[in-house]
């Protein structure tokens, strides 16, 4: 018959001795978390980012009405209006026809109305923006030929000329800081729309961490009666 090992072993002259693993602590710590722990660990944590992104919601649309409001009141107050259908039928921007006789208060019709303005200013000189025209040396030749004693008709078609080039320029400048003004609203109103989409998004997910926590309070509760 053999003989059954035990997990002690006596030898004669010696103690006995255990074949059961080292004791964890001889190598370290060991740090035991129960799962309750943790469960109120993550609920914490679930009410925490709930509140961050219900605060986050909250600032997101503060943001977007702000934009909203102040690109509103920014461009109601330049009164602008889009011309009527005919009229920009007749210029060839069907493009705009859905605006046709709108007052401008919008991001979506600032955008329009500058797409309108430039299709103007190309028409002035010849593409020419206001940086490019010479106004100003213009003017200089007419102060040389002038001194030069030119004739009356040379310095009038010269005067005639710079006349016409401070005209092109001031049109030009004119023009292209409104169409400036109006491309910052509309990109405002760009703005403020997607701070509007991100308060939805931050909403929805702080409306799903908070279910989720709802769910982990439940669990905690049935848990702690059955145990």
């Amino acid at each position: 018959m053999t003989a059954t090992a035990t997990p002690t072993e006596t030898r004669k002259g010696s103690e006995p001795r255990s074949t059961t693993p080292t004791d964890a602590g001889a190598s370290g710590d060991v740090v035991t978390l129960h799962r309750r722990t943790i469960d109120r660990i993550l609920l914490g944590f679930g009410l925490v980012a709930t509140a961050a992104f219900v605060i986050a919601g909250a600032l997101l649309t503060w943001g977007s009405s702000f934009s909203a409001d102040y690109v509103k009141d920014e461009l109601s107050s330049q009164n602008i209006t889009f011309p009527s259908a005919e009229e920009l039928e007749a210029e060839g921007r069907d493009d705009l026809l859905g605006f046709a006789g709108e007052d401008v208060t919008t991001g979506e019709q600032a955008e329009a109305y500058a797409s309108y303005i430039d299709g103007h200013l190309d028409e002035v000189a010849d593409g020419q923006t206001y940086s490019q025209i010479d106004d100003r040396g213009a003017a200089a030749a007419v102060e040389e030929a002038t001194e030069a004693g030119a004739s009356e008709a040379e310095i009038a078609e010269l005067q005639a000329t710079a006349d016409q080039l401070a005209a092109q320029r001031n049109t030009l400048f004119k023009g292209e800081t409104l169409r400036g003004l109006l491309l910052s609203a509309y990109a405002w109103s760009t703005v403020g729309a997607i701070a509007g989409y991100a308060a939805i998004g931050a909403f929805v997910a702080a409306a799903l961490m908070a279910a989720l926590v709802v769910a982990g309070i439940v669990h905690l509760a049935r848990n702690k009666r059955t145990s």
